[in-house]
């Protein structure tokens, strides 16, 4: 399955934003979908993940209790709703799919696609 990151923007500090990841192929309801971010400068961060159905999801600390994943297995696409936004938060954000279809947790996530860029001014 490919998936596409969308919904990136500029936004100030404290403020809401959703991202969107739109999936291709026949085997999105099978799987796990994980969201990953890159600053500049830093490497890559796991951010958290949904199982394949929609029904188990786990966090970091640094995103726990602002970020929420949901999964639209009927729309072929998962979401990333995030709230209370922080200049830290900068960074292109990236979805991705499990290697393993109906796996979970998650224990090896496929290469990244495009990503979209998240800007929080403070």
């Amino acid at each position: 399955v490919q998936l596409q990151a969308s919904g990136g923007g500029l936004v100030q500090a404290g403020d809401s934003l959703r991202l969107s990841c739109a999936a291709s192929g026949r085997t999105f309801s099978r799987a796990t979908v994980g969201w990953f971010r890159q600053a500049p400068g830093k490497e890559r961060e796991f951010l958290g993940a949904i199982s394949w159905s929609g029904g188990s999801t786990l966090y970091v600390d640094s995103v726990k209790g602002r970020f929420t994943i949901s999964k639209d297995n009927a729309k072929n696409t998962v979401y990333l709703q995030m709230k209370s936004l922080e200049p830290e938060d900068t960074a292109v954000y990236y979805c991705t799919a499990c290697v393993q279809t109906l796996m979970w947790p998650c224990t090896g996530f496929g290469s990244l696609g495009q990503g979209t860029q998240v800007t929080v001014s403070s």
